[in-house]
């Protein structure tokens, strides 16, 4: 599936709600789903700076795709990075730097997070999308 298919789809599920409460529910399911990052990768070395809550991320290369795994000490941060990962992971290297990420405008996420959480959605961004960069660098090699 598309990066642009997968955020149609994301965009589709908040648009069932009108209410940001609901929504901050159906995040907080979400995040239930996130991909949990194996332990051994629980380290300084992939908390993402930026985000008030502790969020791990960690990112696999195979067969020419990424691979995220993230856990959080926060439910709506995990739920947050969960949105994130299912976007990217699965995805190209070129394809996730190149992506524009319009559904989080779309479904209105910046605007109901506090400053620092969204601080921390621009941070994991900014961490996938150098995943990305590295791992394109490392195949163009």
């Amino acid at each position: 599936m598309t990066i642009e298919a997968i955020q149609q789809q994301i965009i589709e599920e908040f648009s069932a709600f009108d209410d940001w409460m609901d929504k901050y529910n159906l995040l907080i399911e979400m995040g239930k789903d996130t991909p949990l990052i194996d332990g051994q990768y629980k380290t300084n070395n992939h908390l993402i700076t930026g985000c008030q809550s502790r969020v791990w991320l960690h990112a696999e290369f195979r067969d020419g795709k990424i691979y995220f795994t993230a856990d959080s000490d926060a439910v709506i941060t995990k739920g947050i990075v969960n949105l994130l990962i299912r976007v990217f992971s699965g995805q190209t290297p070129q394809d996730i730097f190149a992506a524009d990420l319009g559904y989080i405008d779309k479904i209105g996420l910046k605007e109901h997070l506090s400053p620092t959480r969204s601080n921390g959605l621009v941070s994991m961004i900014k961490q996938m999308k150098l995943y990305a960069q590295v791992y394109k660098l490392k195949m163009d090699n």
